[in-house]
């Protein structure tokens, strides 16, 4: 299901690694998902310069090789990449041990416990906007920490009032309606 084909024959061959251990192959996003009893575990794609396999969970893995990178510094708290360049670059051997510790990491349940709201303060016109409906405020704290997100940073990246004031408006039915900013993107 990898669209990019530049890398084709290396996608083949990774594809070909995961399927040695005990995952579940699903399409989450558009591409392959290699998952364990539920959970999402690794995935893998062809990018411009590069092809990279991604584990979910990866700031938990030890990374004995040091060959991890976060990919969104400052944006992926969990999600670490491991990139080639070319399919010379690609040890099996070492690929499975990484796969087999990210398995590991999903029977122990590892988890960060992270605040949604941690850097994004609540805007001004949002608190005024609750106090004067109430309806629009119980709708929004039944909206899962994600979408709620997603509106606080649309509400705060508004530079003007006035832009703040419209966004405002093309909000509140979605808000009351249960629907996430970026919903109509998601398949």
């Amino acid at each position: 299901m990898q669209k990019n084909t530049k890398w084709t024959e290396e996608m083949q061959l990774i594809s070909d690694i995961f399927e040695k251990l005990p995952f579940q192959k699903t399409v989450k996003w558009g591409v392959d998902v290699f998952t364990y009893q539920g959970k999402n575990v690794v995935s893998y794609g062809g990018f411009k310069d590069f092809f990279a396999i991604w584990f979910y969970n990866g700031v938990f893995l030890s990374d004995p090789d040091n060959v991890l990178t976060n990919a969104s510094e400052g944006k992926t708290k969990f999600l670490r990449q491991w990139r080639f360049k070319s399919k010379e670059e690609l040890n099996e051997k070492k690929i499975i041990q990484y796969l087999e510790e990210a398995i590991e990491i999903e029977k122990k349940g590892f988890k960060i416990e992270s605040s949604p709201f941690s850097q994004e303060p609540l805007p001004e016109i949002l608190i005024k906007e609750f106090e004067n409906n109430l309806g629009l405020n119980l709708s929004f704290e039944k909206l899962t920490p994600g979408r709620q997100k997603e509106y606080i940073i649309y509400l705060n990246e508004a530079k003007q009032e006035s832009t703040r004031k419209t966004r405002l408006e093309k909000i509140k039915p979605l808000i009351i309606n249960g629907i996430g900013l970026n919903d109509k993107y998601k398949k």
